[in-house]
């Protein structure tokens, strides 16, 4: 039998794993290995410590999680470190950089450039003389550092209509609107990384007012933190233009990607600057690439830690509430959950959102297989909200104040839990929710009218009042209920110590802000849409409902109430003290017949009680029998559409509130959005001047368009740029 050998390290040295150990000493990393010094390199040698640490993990040593809580380094660069050492070994960690040839645009080869274009060669020509890659010439010219001459200009940039422009599309070479042909050529080839956006005049685009959203889009994050989080092969159409047709999309209102089916495939690539967008099949596969591995979830989590270091007043109160999400097709059976909007028990998923107490989201988690809203609370959003909230609002609090608390979180009924509470606040986690058992009225003289400052900064009137309270497990909370003018009492529930009643009541009574969300987000972006067809397996240890502890619940409930009605009608006979003389004895066996029938059910019922006790409520879904298994949807198409969509929500709620104070109707501001998105507009590319002019047409009314154009003015002054172009956005109204 072979001696475990135990691993003596240095003194002074970090732990890896229990028998890989490293230290630093005098500017050098040395590894030890069951305690002998295996490998060393100087400490600013990155080539050599990714290398050392990829070999690590692919021969077993370590996990990648735990070099990354060793050393501190990133997932990705580790992921990709790993990656280089399985593909090229350890060379390819030493390998010289590849730079760019000969062919780079320094001044001697533009000027070169410029004199061959001046001279009326096509830019495909200069750039195959050249030996420069088509794109990158290409980019050169829309940036402004090459320009055509007039002999070289396309006959095509005159301004086209549509119905020219429909008739171009219907002859293209390539397919309907395909009319870039060299550019598809080269991506086919594998010669174009993407094709760059290039504007031509066009008038009466359909949809062009979604133009007007791209500096909200922009703002919000739609193009931050892609890099490490998704990634694109090459090929014709590039990562940015597709995220700018997702947006667009969701602003148009397109339920879902085959809507694309019945819209012009030229007009929409006349939006973003191509010959035409990509094919419903082809949409589809760009999103199943986005979204493999975890870059999608990874992308909303970095854009979530954004908005939240934006506006790190509204993440100090969240609401939490769930969203369930009804599924109708055949390919799963799905667990059946009560979708309170409709009054049915139906197969659905359920996704946990988290938005601001205005109702915009933060982050959206897809539950499978629900467990519950505390639990997705503990396992789910807090660890994910440790990672995302600002650095203020993650401090801790000082130890000699155990009432203060870093942030609170909002949500109903079904998070009622002492326990829970407790745990919260033992993270400095404050809790605010509604009192499940609330007990008797207060005395109205308690009350006091407060003001109370909403969310939109509307000042309303409370009638108010407040008590400590100790709940089951000796916790105790604040209490406060607010009367209403029928006299009924809602009660609310907080750990937080510090704050004043005003604005506890105002966070509470708010939450209609989240399911504003909801029931907008369903109506007007397809929140409810399926993204993905496919399906998959569950791998995580996921426990659910024991089909036989259903049975036996629904069993005891059935007996219970059969019970309860034969009681009822025993205790009816046993007080009726008028019965006839003649009637005794037909009463006296009706009677005992149905004591008989109580007394079988009590047997049945503590029977069935016995059973239900013995058998495990929750099993794991591996133990599930056959009949009763399930897969899941797939889920990570979804949370990249999630995510834009999320994007679009928030772009066009930054609209709706400069669109606000201009109107008379503040509420309407939305519905004239939407107007606005499916406004037709011409698009003028003003190459010289480096200016995409987007002259949007009139709307239904004069007062409307002094809105859009006040709009306009406002959207200009942020002097966007189109990605990938130089050219500005100019937004106007009409002609003026």
């Amino acid at each position: 039998m072979p001696q475990m050998q135990l691993p003596l390290f240095p003194h002074g040295v970090t732990e890896i794993t229990a028998n890989l150990a490293f230290s630093k000493e005098d500017g050098e990393v040395i590894y030890f290995y069951f305690g002998l010094p295996v490998f060393r390199h100087d400490e600013d040698d990155i080539a050599t410590f990714r290398m050392i640490t990829a070999q690590f993990c692919v021969n077993g040593l370590a996990t990648q999680a735990q070099i990354i809580r060793a050393f501190g380094v990133s997932k990705i660069s580790l992921k990709r470190a790993v990656k280089r050492y399985r593909r090229e070994g350890p060379k390819g960690f030493y390998q010289p950089r590849k730079r760019r040839g000969p062919a780079i645009l320094t001044p001697a080869v533009l000027a070169e450039a410029q004199q061959l274009l001046d001279e009326g060669l096509e830019p495909s020509q200069v750039a195959d003389r050249l030996d420069i890659k088509r794109d990158t010439f290409s980019k050169a010219i829309r940036a402004g550092r090459l320009h055509r001459s007039e002999k070289s200009a396309p006959q095509s940039q005159a301004l086209t209509c549509k119905s020219e422009r429909s008739t171009l599309d219907q002859a293209a070479a390539m397919g309907m609107g395909a009319s870039d042909v060299e550019g598809r050529l080269a991506a086919s080839i594998g010669e174009l990384d993407a094709v760059a956006p290039d504007f031509t005049p066009a008038l009466d685009v359909p949809n062009g007012g979604l133009l007007c959203a791209l500096p909200a889009l922009l703002a919000v994050g739609l193009l931050d933190h892609l890099e490490g989080h998704l990634e694109l092969p090459k090929g014709y159409y590039g990562l940015d233009s597709l995220l700018l047709l997702l947006g667009f999309m969701a602003l148009a209102r397109l339920p879902f990607i085959e809507s694309l089916r019945y819209s012009a495939p030229g007009e929409w690539g006349k939006l973003l600057g191509l010959d035409r967008i990509p094919e419903v099949r082809t949409l589809r596969i760009k999103i199943h690439l986005l979204s493999q591995g975890d870059g999608a979830a990874l992308w909303g989590a970095a854009l979530c830690a954004q908005w939240m270091a934006a506006a790190p007043d509204q993440a100090g109160v969240l609401y939490i509430d769930g969203h369930v999400r009804v599924y109708h097709g055949s390919q799963t059976k799905l667990p059946r959950h009560y979708v309170a909007r409709e009054r049915l028990c139906l197969r659905a998923t359920t996704d946990y959102w988290v938005n601001a107490m205005d109702g915009q989201p933060f982050l959206v988690i897809n539950q499978a297989v629900d467990p519950g809203l505390i639990q997705t609370i503990e396992h789910k959003i807090v660890p994910q909200l440790e990672h995302s909230l600002p650095a203020a609002r993650l401090a801790d609090p000082p130890a000699d104040d155990p009432l203060a608390h870093r942030f609170t979180i909002v949500f109903d009924r079904e998070g009622y839990s002492p326990d829970f509470f407790n745990r919260m606040k033992a993270l400095r986690i404050a809790c605010l929710t509604y009192h499940k058992f609330p007990g008797d009225p207060w005395s109205e003289e308690e009350f006091a009218a407060t003001r109370v400052r909403l969310a939109s900064g509307e000042l309303v009137t409370m009638d108010l009042a407040e008590r400590g309270t100790r709940l089951s497990n000796g916790l105790w909370v604040r209490e406060l209920r607010k009367l209403t003018e029928r006299a009924h009492q809602t009660a609310i529930l907080s750990t937080d110590y510090r704050s004043d009643g005003a604005p506890l009541a105002a966070a509470m009574f708010a939450r209609w802000s989240q399911e504003n969300f909801f029931k907008y987000a369903r109506q007007h972006f397809s929140l409810d849409r399926l993204v993905d067809y496919r399906t998959e397996a569950i791998s995580d240890p996921i426990e659910v409902v024991n089909p036989d502890y259903r049975q036996l619940d629904g069993e005891v409930r059935s007996v219970t109430g059969k019970l309860t009605r034969r009681l009822a009608r025993f205790g009816e006979m046993t007080l009726d003290d008028t019965i006839e003389p003649t009637h005794v004895e037909p009463f006296v066996r009706k009677k005992a017949a149905l004591q008989e029938e109580i007394e079988t059910l009590q047997q049945d019922l503590d029977q069935l009680k016995a059973q239900r006790k013995d058998t495990p409520k929750h099993i794991r879904i591996e133990e599930l029998p056959e009949e009763a298994r399930f897969r899941q949807l797939a889920t990570r198409s979804k949370q990249l559409i999630d995510t834009v969509k999320m994007i679009a929500y928030r772009a066009e709620t930054a609209m709706a509130n400069s669109l606000r104070e201009h109107l008379t109707r503040p509420d309407e501001a939305r519905a004239l959005l939407r107007a606005l998105y499916t406004t037709e507009a011409d698009l003028i590319p003003d190459l010289e001047a480096g200016t995409l002019t987007v002259r949007l047409h009139h709307s239904a009314n004069a007062a409307n368009d002094r809105v859009i154009a006040k709009l306009c003015e406002e959207l200009n002054e942020t002097e966007t740029v189109f990605p990938r172009t130089n050219l500005r956005l100019v937004l106007k109204l009409g002609s003026a």
